[in-house]
């Protein structure tokens, strides 16, 4: 003997059914600071921003590369 029961009703209304608690309150919370977070890290990957962080650090490095080489051909009296 087989018996076959077909509901048909929404996610909500089997969730009410059942007594199982509403989360989608929590779900969204979830939901929007995980987006939060994704843009947060998108943006940090993009290249202007990757640009911007290490360009500082490599110009000042030239700057100090550029006035040692430059202080080598300088006479011995005038060094800075």
């Amino acid at each position: 003997m087989k018996i076959t029961v077909d509901v048909d009703c929404t996610p909500d209304e089997a969730r009410k059914f059942l007594g199982l608690p509403d989360v989608s309150h929590l779900q969204e919370a979830m939901m929007t600071q995980i987006e939060d977070r994704m843009k947060a890290t998108l943006a940090a990957m993009e290249p202007e921003a990757l640009f911007r962080a290490w360009l500082p650090a490599q110009v000042q490095g030239m700057e100090q590369l550029q006035k040692m080489f430059w202080s080598q051909f300088a006479p011995k009296g005038t060094e800075s």
